[in-house]
């Protein structure tokens, strides 16, 4: 039977009336949320009804049953139909054609559907081979036909899933763990999948299925309506894009925010991220509940039998701290616990899980936000101290903390935190929301501790270093006012209180200014030093900038950025010591160096030279080193106009990703007449092998010579590839910074990494007849924040009104 003739046959079912009536409810504005979706279930299950009794005339022991999200009655605008055409294995083709006459009309109006035809018996017998069909069982609901055959498929696939849960279940959770791998959580992606991602509504559905094993239940509180408000989004999501999708991308996020009433892409971003929480929280407690009566079941017959079969055993309980103790793998609070008059109850308990490394039982949690007092201010001391024994105590911190921050506890105890909760960072460097990404910072400082006197500062401020992400302005600004008030309310002392705002205000100070500053100008070091004030802050501020970076991501730390740090430091170090930093020496040029240099004089052309980097030795290896390996290009060029742009432009021609750059200008050795610069550059292909340094050479000696139109060949890739729609990106922004130094004016460019960006950059100094002194590039995910030291043609820093002249070109040339 052909597609045609079913959907002649069935339309007395109704199918150009049932399409009119899914098109009113889905774009109507009377309906959103669970009742639309009830609805659209609804009317799917009259229109399957008609199909179903027009085709089943005269049959008996068939049954239509609805499984999976349409079983729950939940039908977002693009999800797929998921459909059993249940027999009692009778007439086999009147049973086919019944399902012809079903199926074609479906697929007939561009539904989706994810059929079967199995008989209960076969049924229960592929549920047992494919958990996913166990799942999706698990939910049936009966739409037509034989009530009697849906309800006993029904009794015994629950009975199947009971008995066979204690081995079920763990397979369950290694599936789940390896999705939550491949899929990432929720709670922190930018471009999360609703449904696949760990803490999604795939999770979701699983807590569903382990309650129905009875083995364990899931905490309540918050779920259903955690899973309502990712249904919401998802259907908010299926409307705006016209898609059966579960990814939340980028460039759609305004337009769902818009269709669910919300103020704006982060405030649904961060709706989204405290579902996930919610789910994702309860999944970690109802993985645990199983796991325990797993365990339970497993060694309960030999204790039995080792008690002569008689009394129940009890659970042992070991003490921990005060009013604290460990049962069952959990620290659950003691009998003659009081939370109602312990204020620091909560503190300690979460300090004692920490430091022995398990979770807080969910009843202890609740109990103490139950019954939670506020502490005086300033607190005890043993407040304070228990907080920072919590931060100290490594990777076991997140858990402890997360289990606090579901109950309220955390902002109870720090409410300027709520500003920082599940706040989003569009920010390709960073892999966590603000809040995570500061308990991860304390997780790193926790490694750092044995290298600074007061590690309680160090914790303390690495928990709070991003707080003034809440506010408007500089956070590094805001959170000093900020970190001034609680450090303050904590029970730190004057002193203390100076060094933790000193420590928030400038955290970015040595990783900025190592990355972006000629480190030999006496004025870049004085600035740094001013700024700290003292050996024992910098001391703290080195480990914390470390700790910073390690939790961000990736793309924000390095063994090379860790050494650029590192000599600042030392600088620095020497003049809070008293030591003035001298004018600056050129370095001796290495070997290498100075043979390149000697050729291009000789030759009176570019000279380079590519090695290939390899892992640095494992003592130099800064934990977790991510830096992406590429090729370190050396390069000598006898002293003329326009280096920077040709080299620049030679190596976006050949596709070379730059991560970082150094130029500078080099002394020769004695008896060798001339002036060369040296560029330093990390290079990377984009895609590919790398080219050979003699094409780079023959390529770059025609673009100082004139003979090579870089601009003229970027333009035309450029426009034989268009740019793909997607995030749209800031606006560059170039300043100058006039106090950086003495010797040059510092013109700093922040703006979107791209092909040829360095080429634009260098093309608009030469244009502008300035001189660059050295570069310093770097590269964080997307953004690119690149510092040019610059002169007059005389060797003279820029007056003012010139350096702001320049700037403005050449933000206006990057904007054009």
């Amino acid at each position: 039977m052909t597609s045609t003739d079913v959907s002649k046959d069935a339309e007395g079912s109704g199918p150009s009336g049932y399409a009119a009536a899914r098109l009113r409810l889905l774009t109507g504005e009377a309906r959103s949320g669970p009742p639309r979706r009830a609805a659209l279930a609804e009317l799917t299950d009259e229109w399957l009804t008609g199909l179903f009794a027009a085709g089943a005339e005269g049959l008996r022991g068939v049954s239509l049953v609805a499984v999976g999200g349409y079983g729950r009655g939940e039908l977002s605008p693009r999800s797929d139909l998921d459909l059993l055409l249940l027999h009692d294995g009778g007439d086999s083709k009147a049973v086919a054609a019944l399902a012809d006459r079903i199926w074609y009309p479906v697929w007939d109006l561009g539904l989706a559907l994810d059929h079967s035809v199995r008989t209960p018996a076969e049924a229960r017998r592929t549920a047992g081979e494919d958990l996913k069909v166990q799942l999706g069982l698990l939910d049936a609901r009966h739409i037509a036909g034989d009530l009697g055959l849906t309800a006993g498929l029904r009794t015994s696939v629950l009975a199947d899933w009971r008995n066979q849960a204690p081995k079920r279940l763990p397979e369950l959770q290694e599936l789940s763990a390896e999705r939550a791998e491949r899929q990432g959580e929720l709670q922190y992606l930018l471009e999360p999948d609703l449904k696949e991602a760990r803490g999604g509504l795939r999770d979701a559905t699983i807590l569903r299925a382990v309650a129905a094993s009875w083995l364990a239940d899931a905490p309540r509180e918050g779920l259903d309506g955690a899973r309502r408000r990712l249904l919401d989004v998802r259907d908010a999501l299926h409307l705006t894009t016209g898609r059966a999708t579960d990814r939340l991308s980028l460039q759609e996020q305004d337009q769902v925010a818009a269709e669910l009433g919300l103020l704006d892409a982060d405030t649904l971003l961060r709706q989204v991220y405290e579902s996930a929480r919610v789910i994702s929280y309860a999944s970690d407690v109802t993985w645990r509940e199983v796991g325990r009566v797993l365990r339970a079941r497993a060694v309960r017959p030999r204790l039995r039998a080792m008690l002569g079969g008689g009394a129940k055993p009890t659970a042992e309980r070991s003490p921990l701290a005060e009013g604290v103790v460990e049962q069952d793998g959990e620290v659950v609070l003691a009998r003659a616990a009081r939370p109602e008059r312990d204020p620091v109850l909560p503190l300690r308990a979460a300090a004692a899980a920490a430091q022995a490394g398990l979770p807080l039982s969910l009843h202890a949690v609740r109990r103490m936000a139950a019954n939670v007092r506020p502490l005086p201010t300033p607190w005890p001391a043993e407040a304070r101290e228990q907080l920072v024994t919590l931060l100290g105590s490594g990777r076991p911190t997140v858990e402890v903390w997360e289990a606090l921050e579901a109950e309220g506890l955390i902002t109870h105890f720090l409410p300027d935190w709520e500003r920082v909760r599940c706040r989003p960072q569009r920010n390709a460097v960073h892999i966590w929301t603000v809040d995570r990404h500061l308990i991860e910072t304390a997780v790193r400082a926790s490694e750092f501790t044995r290298r600074v006197h007061r590690p309680d500062l160090l914790l303390v401020a690495a928990l709070l270093h991003d707080i003034g992400k809440g506010w408007p302005g500089d956070h590094s600004v805001a959170g000093e006012i900020i970190v001034k008030d609680v450090a303050a309310r904590i029970g730190f002392d004057r002193d203390d209180v100076t060094v933790l705002s000193t420590l928030v205000r400038h955290h970015l100070l040595l990783v900025e200014t190592a990355t972006r500053r000629d480190l030999e100008d006496p004025a870049t070091v004085r600035s740094v030093a001013e700024a700290v004030g003292s050996q024992g802050t910098l001391e703290l501020l080195h480990a914390l900038t470390e700790a910073d970076a390690l939790a961000t991501g990736p793309a924000a730390w390095s063994s090379w950025r860790g050494s650029l740090v590192a000599d600042l430091v030392k600088r620095v170090g020497a003049v809070l010591a008293g030591d003035d930093p001298a004018e600056p020496e050129a370095a001796a040029p290495t070997a290498e160096q100075e043979r390149l240099a000697i050729e291009a004089i000789a030759t009176g052309s570019p000279v380079l030279a590519l090695r290939a980097q390899t892992e640095p030795p494992a003592e130099e290896q800064a934990p977790g080193d991510p830096e992406p390996l590429g090729v370190e290009l050396l390069i000598a060029v006898p002293d003329q106009p326009g280096v920077l742009p040709a080299v620049a432009g030679v190596l976006a021609m050949h596709r070379l990703t730059v991560r970082t750059a150094e130029l500078s200008a080099l002394d020769l050795p004695d008896g060798v007449e001339g002036a060369v610069l040296l560029l330093n550059w990390r290079v990377a292909a984009e895609y590919g092998s790398l080219p050979q340094a003699a094409r780079l050479r023959a390529d770059l000696v025609r673009a100082l010579d004139g003979s090579l139109d870089i601009a003229g060949r970027l333009a035309e890739r450029d426009a034989a590839y268009p740019r793909r729609r997607g995030v749209v990106a800031p606006p560059p922004r170039v300043t100058v910074h006039p106090a950086a130094s003495r010797l040059a004016t510092v013109i700093e460019v922040r703006a979107q990494d791209a092909p040829g960006l360095l080429f634009r950059i260098g093309r608009a100094l030469e244009d502008a007849s300035v001189r660059v002194r050295s570069a310093h590039v770097s590269t964080l995910g997307a953004n690119a924040v690149d510092a040019f030291y610059v002169t007059g043609p005389e060797g003279a820093p820029l007056p003012g009104e010139e350096a702001a002249a320049v700037a403005r070109k050449l933000e206006e040339t990057l904007r054009g």
